[in-house]
């Protein structure tokens, strides 16, 4: 009988089976128990972190930038204001490769070097998931081409933003400044969270000196956003507070006749309220736009000011330092007055020269080359001061002494800066023994105090100082801090007072009588001006030289470079009776106070004639 063969081991099976199940069962176990274990730290261990990113994923904090006030002259023209513009910027977490995004950009539109060089920087130093600006001032073209390739560019988000804009670009370029992009150097002492989603900041000027009261406060939104960065809705919002907007003391018209006034030549004019202290205008020519430095000035444009000969960035106002030349010389009359060293009815005699006692060295007076002698045998001060006789004020100059010149004219602002609001003025030179020792570690020599006298040698000041010292004049003493500002949101800000000069009353009255016969005198040196005239005003003749004369040598303008030519200086104020406005003009290398003195009577004319009044702004 065969063998029985067995062709299946069920019991070997069985264990088989039963080895796999729990291998299997194992395994699942396993598994669960690592999903468990993952689970239980998403949900337990570690869930606020993961809510975290998350909700950073899904919500974003986004900064919204405040409104910047706005500018007024004091009567309501707009001087700088907000215009909506679009900006293209990137966030960068949104953003897998930043160079083929920036790359693909660069195709869509154009982008220039300092655009990239800007956002580079600015991205080095921002927040996570914070926009950097790329590109300002998107025209409608580039912002449809943008929307129609947004799909594939995540991370780039265009957002419309208030730009500033001065509709009066040029007129008004030295006296409000400008904003500018925020640079590293600003980075550094701006607040960042009062700066977070603003761009730009005040550079010069007004802009600058009240960027704290303009600036206003960021708001924020918390949004919700989709895995490419597009906001769905907003969450929860803080509205941003606006800035201040300001309304200056400066009349658009008076500021139009002086730029029109000065033409095409270097010079620089301010016009002064003495009753208030109110800054009526303040011109610098050239000028130039200032809406070219709002979102930064094309290399070309920044050579272009930056190389001229004529210097449109410098803001002659305040920072030019010119000798006041004749200018100073009712300054120095009162300043004779007060330390009785002369009356109005004392006179010199006046040859045409003057010498020192014990010198040879002939101080010559201008009028000697015209007429061959002096203004009159004897000069008093009204004739001193209405035809400008150097010789009188040589004499008491050295009568003074230059340290009694010093502390006379110190109080009328003269070598300390005025204090006005707004920024880079520049601080003049009132020389005295005092400062030449520390300036130059050199003694004062007598001849030096003769050319101070006529406002020449050291003396230097700014026209911004000569239109103070005429308003102190003009006020009969009171001395205010120029201002620029008259209110802020519609709220009055006075010119701080300063301690007055105290005089008797006889001596102003002295030294305006010489200053009205400037004008109104037959003999005066701006007789010119009084023409037609319908108000009487005060004023004063100036001539400052450029360079030096050789002692009995000749100044012959025409065989003169332009540019080393005399510069030309005037100071009014008026009416003389009650004067409401006070002006000081220079005209660099204008050859002699002739071109700067009818600046004065457009400016002067518009002022009290051409309708604006010397009202307070409304």
């Amino acid at each position: 009988m065969p063998n029985h063969i067995q062709l299946k081991d069920p019991h070997r099976e069985t264990r088989i089976n039963n080895a796999r199940t729990f291998t299997a069962i194992l395994l699942v176990m396993g598994l669960l128990g690592v999903i468990l274990a993952r689970y239980y730290a998403l949900q337990i261990t570690e869930y606020e972190t993961y809510r975290t990113q998350s909700e950073r994923n899904r919500v974003q904090l986004q900064p919204l930038p405040p409104k910047r006030g706005l500018i007024f002259d004091r009567n309501g023209e707009l001087l700088a204001d907000n215009r909506p513009s679009y900006i293209l910027s990137i966030v960068r977490e949104q953003v897998e490769d930043l160079d083929a995004t920036l790359a693909e950009l660069g195709e869509m539109l154009p982008i220039s070097k300092g655009d990239l060089a800007n956002f580079q920087k600015k991205l080095q130093r921002r927040r996570p998931y914070e926009a950097v600006p790329l590109r300002f001032r998107l025209t409608e073209r580039e912002r449809a081409l943008l929307a129609v390739n947004r799909y594939h560019l995540p991370g780039v988000v265009v957002d419309a933003q208030l730009l500033r804009y001065y509709p009066h670009g040029e007129l008004f370029s030295h006296a409000i400044g400008y904003v500018g992009r925020i640079n590293e150097e600003e980075a550094l002492y701006l607040e960042e969270s009062d700066y977070r989603g603003t761009f730009h900041v005040g550079k010069v000027g007004v802009e600058k000196y009240y960027e704290d009261i303009l600036h206003g406060e960021v708001g924020y939104q918390n949004v919700e956003t989709n895995a490419h960065g597009r906001v769905l809705r907003v969450l929860e919002r803080f509205d941003p507070t606006p800035g201040s907007d300001l309304v200056l003391n400066l009349d658009i018209r008076v500021q139009q006749a002086a730029v029109d006034a000065l033409g095409d030549r270097r010079g620089a004019v301010v016009a002064i309220d003495p009753l208030t202290g109110g800054v009526l205008a303040l011109v610098s020519t050239p000028g130039f736009d200032t809406n070219l430095f709002v979102n930064g000035i094309s290399s070309a444009d920044y050579s272009a000011l930056r190389d001229s000969l004529d210097v449109p960035l410098f803001n002659r106002a305040i920072q030019g330092q010119y000798p006041p030349g004749s200018t100073i010389k009712p300054f120095m009359a009162m300043a004779g007055l007060e330390s009785g060293l002369v009356t109005p009815e004392t006179t010199v005699p006046d040859p045409g020269w003057y010498s020192l006692p014990g010198d040879s060295r002939k101080y010559r007076d201008w009028i000697l080359r015209i007429r061959g002698t002096g203004h009159a045998p004897r000069v008093d001060m009204k004739m001193a001061i209405a035809e400008s006789c150097d010789v009188y004020f040589y004499d008491l100059a050295r009568r003074l002494t230059i340290d009694r010149m010093y502390e006379y004219l110190k109080p009328f602002g003269l070598g300390e800066r005025t204090g006005i609001d707004t920024t880079n003025e520049g601080r003049g030179v009132l020389p005295s023994t005092h400062w030449k020792r520390d300036a130059m570690g050199q003694a004062w020599y007598p001849g030096e105090t003769i050319s101070a006298g006529i406002g020449q040698g050291y003396m230097l000041a700014s026209p911004m100082q000569l239109a103070v010292a005429t308003s102190v004049m003009a006020s009969k003493g009171v001395r205010r801090t120029p201002r620029l500002l008259y209110s802020i949101d519609g709220v009055p800000v006075d010119a701080p007072l300063l301690d007055p000069i105290t005089v008797p009353e006889d001596y102003w009255a002295a030294v305006y009588e010489g200053m009205v016969e400037v004008v109104h005198g037959k003999r005066g040196t701006a007789k010119a001006l009084a023409k037609g005239i319908e108000y009487q005003m005060a004023g004063k003749t100036g001539t400052a030289q450029v360079i030096g004369i050789a002692q009995g040598a000749v100044y012959n303008e025409e065989e003169v470079a332009e540019r080393h030519r005399h510069h030309g200086l005037f100071i009014a104020f008026a009416p003389a009776e009650a004067p409401t406005i006070a002006v000081a003009i220079i005209v660099e290398n204008g050859g002699g106070s002739s071109a700067a003195s009818p600046i004065a009577r457009a400016v002067i004319d518009t002022w009290l004639l051409g309708g604006s009044g010397s009202g307070d702004p409304g």
